[in-house]
Formats: C-alpha cells, structure tokens, sequence
C-alpha cells in the first residue's frame, strides 16, 4: 500500500515591504496581491487553478527534478528544474534597497532565467486576472514589452525574450538568460537585463546588511534567521502594520470551514510581534509598529478592535467568493474577517505592553515623553471599564462569550506596565489605578483556578483548558520556580499535547466542532513555559521536533495535523515565526547564550 504523502506547501514567499508573492516549486506564481496586501490577487492559483491566473515558466519536456532555496541570509528566491533536456534556475526577488535616503521598494517583479546545462525549451504564460479572478486583462504587444490593461489597472511585462512568445505560444529554447520584469502602475522603462543585475545585487547587499545588523544568538540561529526574514517581510512599511499572513482561506484542517483571511494587522497580538523584533535588535521595524498601534489607538476613541487593516481601517466587513474553488477545493473563501466586530478585552494590555519600551526605554522615551501620561491613562480607563466583561477571548469564538482567564492576564499585564511607566514619570495618580486594577484583574484570573486538578481553566465557571493560560507563566503571573505553576503545565500537557511537542489550542467544541489540527504557536509557547520552569533540556528537544514542521524552506503554517505532520491554515504564518523568535530567544537566555550584537 502506498503511503500518502503528508500535505506540505510547496512554496516559497519574496517581497519588499509593499507586496508579497508566493512562488510555487516549479516556478509558477500562484499567489500575489497587488498593489497592497489587502487588494484583489492578480495571481491566484493557489484558491483557484482555472479563475487564479498563471505567470509560470515550465519546459516543454517533463520534469526530473525540483529544487528551490533562498540565497542565504536573503529573500531572493532560487527555483531549479531539471529536464531531460537540461536545466535552468529561475531566480525571483522584489527589489529593496537604499536610494536617495530612503527604501527603494516598487511594485516590480523580477524574474530572472538562466540555462544551466542543455538546452532546455521553455513556455512562459503571463495572464493576470483582477478582481478575485472575475476579471482578465487585455494584453496589449509592446516592442519589448507586453500591456496588461482592465478598466483603470495598468500592468507590464518587460523582457528580453521575443515578445511574440507571449502571442504565439512558441516554445523558447533557452540558449542565453532572460529576464522578466512585471510592474504595476508605473512601466518599467530602463535597459532590462544591466537594470535587473543591478537591482538583484542591491537587494542581495540590502538583505545581507540587514541580517549582519540583527542581533540573534546562536542557538538554532539558522532557522531565527529565516523566521526574521519572513517577519520582515509581513510588515506593510508605508504605515508599520504587521498582517498576520499574505493569504486567505487557506484551512485550519480540509473541510472544516476554517478559513480565514489573514491579510489584516492583529492588534491583540501586538505583544508578541514587538518582542519578537526587540530580541533580533530590529528596532526601525519595532518602532514603525508601536507607531501605527499608538496612531490607531489614538485615533479610535472607542472600542479597541482586536485587528485592522494596515491602512488603519475599522470596517473588515466579511463576505465570501463563491465563483472560486478554494485551496484544493476547501470552500469557503473569504474576504474581510468578522472578528472586528469582536469584543475582546485582551487588546488594551496587549497596547499597553507592546507599546512600554516607547516611553521606558531610553532610546526612544525621549521622543513621546509628551504622550505617556494621557495615552497611558486612556488605556487604564479602557482596562478599567471592561475589566468585568465577557468576550470572545483570544480565539474568536462567534457564537458565545465568557470571562476568559487569557483576557484578564493581560488587563493585570496591562495595568502591571502602566504602573511602571508611573513610576517612571512620578504619575501618582496612574499608579494608585493601575494598581488597583491588577488587584482586581488577579480576582478574576482567580476564579479560574481548579484547585482539585490544579489548573487554571479557559474562563470563570468553566471547566475547559485552553493553551492561551500557559502565558500566565511566561507572563510571569505565577512564579515559574513555584508548583502552582509546574503543575499549571503539568495539567496542561496531559490534555493539550499532542505528538512530538505539537499543542492544541483547546480540545472542547466550539462554532465548528472540534478542532482537528494543533496550533502551532501554542507549541512554541509550550516550548517557552518548558523553558521557564526549569526542563530547559525538554525545551530544547520540543523545539528542534517542531523545526520538522516546517516546509522545505523552513517556513511555517498556522496549523499542524497531529497525525501525519501536514501543514494547514494560512501560510507562512507570521506569528507562527514570533512563536519560534520568542521560544529560541527564551531558551538561548536560560542556556546563558545572549545575542551576538
């Protein structure tokens, strides 16, 4: 009997803090959103074969062999295809560079094709489509050039090749490189193949710098490297927002409904994002976040939403797109996401931390001095107001709220870093309230404990675990060194874990049943609480089992089947990465391994 292979994406993801495209290991691009992350796919194949478009360069004879890799410390894509009439290597970047005091970073597209042995024919097939695949593009012949025009869209395609390839559909035989460069908007007009060698040395030098300037200890320093890169590449530069992953849709587990879009910044996760970027020393990237958090939360007098667009939009409105088939046929597709309209109270100590080093830390508490008492004073009142409410906690559950115990970990959270910005500043006033409200918050995190199983349960009155209480430990709520706390994971473990150090979020029915997959920054959490209560040498083990569950390039999904490994949810996810950041960070401090600056 034959096995099945377990499901792995088979892809790769470049960009340049404007876009981000997905390149599939034969070469084809099945994911790209332009011209931000939220807008409409240009291509799309990864939801739909027939209605996602295609910009693939495949040879005319069968495929031997793939191999696909980044140029070390880069984003610079390489693909290799072997035929039986030779091979070539396809090379795929997004250029980023330095220019004229500020980050060069277009919506352009470079893909460049060499031969390397043989003679190998070739078919490059470039049709965008627009409007989720509703609409195509008329294609227009240039002199070295093709047009792609819809209504008031305008994209190129500039190359070296023979235009008429893209009209007759003429194999190409590959005898000399050539390059391919698609933009949109503005038309790429420079020699081609010295402009492209050029921008592909100036990212390659950009990318280099940037990982000699981070500060990553040595411990699986590898895979902390790549992690980094794919952070990097999920922050949207022009407003600092964070989205949580380049797709949507893609499934928690086949069939189960699960399909998110992802596009969207997370306030409610915040925390973890910018302690991610402190611990590899990133601060420009850390700075531009905590500007776009404190922007919103100064604009958005209201209710904190658990997420926004990376424009700072409210309205997420969710709606589905039935005209496409969804990832191997996993319907439905979605766009917007309803969990803005979600109350979850966790988001103002998630604000409140992830925004502390701007007015504590000393390389930047001098720029913002003027904001710290009002800005830390309308948090507390926000934490102060919802403190006794219920919500639907930090995994969005739609249909029924409690008083979750995660919730109001990081309203003590919160109030615990105001109380230090107070006594920062001398606020008597703030200090007097942010410690009335960890005393109050403590009450409630209180009711959640189990005393016969010596667990703290998801929410007051309910007897479910939940993987979001093992922060309680890393959060420094209970004491790591103490029982309470060794038992708290204990407990955890024997419901929660799954094979190989994976962690389930929860195991109790929710909107759509149980879950089936394991949740994959759960594990890297566990990892950290491992690590904090002293079987650091357990931590260690766990953590290297979960680097398996990456893809070929390291890259990792939301979800992960317990049963054979597969990767589901959306891909790469971004705080699948943090998750992994932050638990290499943990243990490399415990093994006494600090950064190399």
């Amino acid at each position: 009997m034959t096995k099945t292979p377990k499901h792995k994406y088979n892809s790769g993801i470049i960009g340049n803090c404007s876009y981000i495209a997905h390149v599939n290991i034969t070469g084809n691009i099945t994911w790209l959103c332009w011209p931000t992350f939220e807008d409409s796919f240009v291509f799309g194949s990864l939801l739909d074969q027939e209605n996602g478009g295609e910009f693939s360069i495949l040879p005319t004879s069968e495929i031997t062999n793939t191999d696909q890799q980044y140029i070390e410390n880069t984003n610079i894509l390489c693909t290799t295809l072997t035929t039986e009439e030779g091979s070539y290597r396809i090379t795929d970047f997004a250029p980023r560079f330095e220019q004229y005091e500020r980050y060069y970073k277009p919506l352009m597209l470079v893909r460049k094709v060499e031969p390397l042995s043989g003679r190998p024919k070739i078919r490059v097939r470039c049709t965008p489509k627009y409007q989720y695949g509703k609409q195509g593009f008329t294609k227009n012949r240039g002199s070295n050039h093709i047009q792609f025009e819809q209504e008031d869209v305008r994209m190129r395609l500039a190359t070296n090749m023979p235009v008429s390839h893209f009209f007759d559909d003429i194999p190409h035989v590959l005898s000399s490189t050539v390059y391919l460069v698609m933009t949109f908007g503005s038309p790429f007009e420079a020699p081609i193949e010295r402009t492209a060698e050029d921008f592909l040395s100036r990212t390659k030098s950009y990318w280099h710098r940037w990982v000699k300037n981070a500060s990553i200890a040595p411990f699986c320093q590898k895979e902390v490297i790549r992690s980094a890169l794919v952070l990097k590449l999920h922050q949207y530069e022009d407003t600092g927002a964070l989205i949580a992953a380049s797709t949507t849709s893609l499934p928690e587990h086949p069939g189960s409904g699960r399909n998110w879009d992802y596009r969207y910044c997370w306030l409610r996760d915040s925390y973890y994002v910018l302690t991610a970027l402190s611990h590899i020393g990133q601060f420009e990237e850390m700075e531009k976040y905590a500007s776009y958090i404190a922007n919103i939360t100064q604009t958005d007098r209201g209710r904190l939403q658990p997420l926004y667009g990376i424009m700072g939009q409210h309205q997420l409105t969710e709606t589905t797109l039935d005209h496409l088939e969804g990832y191997l046929g996993n319907k439905p597709v979605r766009l917007g996401n309803q969990a803005f309209e979600h109350i979850q109270n966790d988001v103002y100590g998630q604000a409140l931390l992830a925004l502390l080093p701007m007015f504590t830390d000393h390389r930047f508490s001098h720029q913002n001095t003027g904001l710290a008492k009002s800005w830390t004073n309308y948090i507390l009142n926000k934490i102060e107001s919802t403190i006794d409410e219920f919500d639907a906690g930090i995994w969005e559950f739609r249909n029924f709220e409690n008083r979750h115990c995660y919730s109001n970990l990081f309203q003590w959270a919160g109030a615990t870093a105001a109380l230090k910005i107070a006594e920062q500043y001398g606020f008597e006033e703030i200090k007097i309230k942010a410690k009335e409200l960890r005393e109050r918050a403590s009450v409630h995190i209180e009711s959640c404990y189990d005393e016969d199983r010596g667990v703290y349960t998801t929410a007051t009155k309910n007897p479910n675990l939940d993987a979001s209480t093992l922060q309680l430990i890393m959060m420094n709520y209970l004491d790591p060194a103490s029982d309470k706390a060794k038992r708290h994971l204990e407990a955890l473990e024997k419901e929660l874990k799954g094979e190989n150090g994976l962690f389930y979020r929860y195991l109790h029915k929710d909107d759509f049943g149980k879950p089936k997959s394991t949740f994959l920054v759960c594990a890297f959490w566990y990892v950290e609480a491992l690590a904090c209560v002293g079987r650091l040498e357990e931590a260690q083990q766990v953590f290297k089992q979960l680097i398996g569950y990456g893809n070929h390039l390291k890259l990792f999904s939301e979800d992960v089947d317990e049963q054979d490994g597969s990767q589901w949810g959306n891909f790469p996810q971004a705080y699948s990465h943090v998750g992994l950041v932050n638990a290499a960070n943990r243990i490399a401090v415990k093994l006494d391994h600090p950064a190399f600056l």
